[in-house]
């Protein structure tokens, strides 16, 4: 039996309720997409039988699933102000979005809901001044001193500073090392997202490309997994009592040249990156050759709490049912053990550790730690040049 679609009754006639215009809706006035799609999914499981919906109950709905945390106005009841024109130094026009600038906001080490909160002031005092035009770089200092006054002269400098080195237009590339299951990727990807960095790439791709390139034959070390390379070892070497790391290392140099590959292309493009994975072992990898064309900002990711890497394995399995994780139980010990080996490698050559204890703390440890890395000797308050 087919149910009839609930129809939201308004000023401009039936419409049909659509959960992913809701989404949409929200995400676009600053609610987090987990957030806004769960919200959707509660008001579709609250009327399924309706048929019919006032636009007003609706907006009353909402309000009460979401609370006080976002400040959206009700649909239909108030008409919705134009936005703010922004303009940027070549005469184009956008509309001012809040959701847009929290974004940014995360993405110089704010945490989400100061950054909501910080970009509905914003939007706030923009139509409370009933500005209906502004200059990019005025909107900047106005985003500028927003944040030294409510969140201090540390986070205005990061923010200024990092749009300076994104208006510069030289690349940013960030490598995050690590061993296999302490949430790299994930991470990763979330920086990505905030730093506005469209290219996220897996030394695990990297090596996948080259096991289709080279036979198991020509090239046994990358046809295994890291902590079972030691199995590609020339016979007198495999008894060794350190053959796990020396096959992790021989792994980690056949993929380090498709790595400098990548890196090389993106020198070229003048695009920015993220890369990651467990093969980024610092000293193999010559990060050198690219710092007089990108900023270069490694870091290793890392699990101290053994037993908190090894439950990390049963989730990720529950998220991907590819990836058993019996085999990495299984191996446990040596993941361990390369983990121990990548952070003494990283402390020999001064690079940064982020414990990967609260993914939203490592998040925010790394977006802060790359800004300090890029930060030029800028004062951020002489803004004489603001177009």
């Amino acid at each position: 039996m087919t149910t009839e679609p609930l129809v939201v009754i308004g000023p401009e006639g039936p419409r049909p309720f659509m959960r992913g215009i809701l989404v949409h809706s929200l995400v676009s006035r600053g609610v987090p997409f987990s957030v806004a799609f769960e919200t959707a999914k509660q008001i579709d499981d609250r009327l399924p039988d309706r048929g019919q919906v006032k636009r007003e109950e609706l907006a009353q709905l909402l309000d009460e699933l979401l609370g006080d945390r976002y400040a959206l106005d009700a649909p239909s009841i108030h008409p919705t102000p134009e936005p703010t024109r922004v303009v940027d130094p070549e005469g184009g026009v956008q509309p001012f979005s809040k959701g847009i600038l929290a974004v940014s906001l995360q993405g110089v080490g704010l945490e989400p809901p100061d950054a909501h909160d910080l970009a509905r002031e914003i939007e706030g005092r923009l139509l409370g001044e009933g500005r209906q035009e502004i200059r990019r770089g005025e909107l900047r200092e106005l985003v500028t001193e927003t944040i030294e006054r409510t969140r201090g002269d540390l986070a205005a400098e990061r923010y200024w500073v990092w749009h300076q080195v994104r208006d510069a237009g030289r690349p940013i590339f960030l490598l995050l090392g690590g061993s296999t299951g302490v949430g790299k990727t994930s991470v990763a990807v979330e920086v990505a997202r905030r730093l506005e960095i469209a290219r996220v790439q897996s030394t695990d791709l990297i090596r996948q490309i080259m096991r289709l390139m080279f036979s198991a034959d020509l090239m046994p070390e990358i046809h295994c997994s890291t902590y079972e390379a030691a199995q590609a070892l020339k016979p007198e070497l495999r008894g060794a009592a350190n053959a796990l790391i020396i096959g992790f290392r021989e792994q980690a140099q056949k993929v380090a040249v498709g790595v400098h590959a990548l890196l090389d292309r993106a020198v070229e493009e003048g695009t920015s990156l993220i890369l990651e994975g467990g093969h980024l072992l610092p000293g193999i990898v010559d990060v050198s050759r690219y710092a007089a064309d990108a900023h270069v900002v490694y870091q290793v990711v890392a699990t101290l709490d053994r037993e908190a890497h090894r439950n990390r394995f049963s989730v990720r399995y529950k998220r991907a049912r590819d990836r058993e994780p019996g085999r990495y139980l299984k191996h446990f010990r040596e993941i361990g053990q390369i983990q121990d080996h990548i952070l003494g490698e990283a402390d020999r050559y001064e690079l940064p550790i982020i414990d990967n204890v609260n993914k939203e703390e490592t998040i925010l440890s790394v977006i802060r730690s790359v800004l300090a890395s890029i930060q030029r000797p800028l004062d951020f308050r002489a803004k004489s040049e603001v177009s």
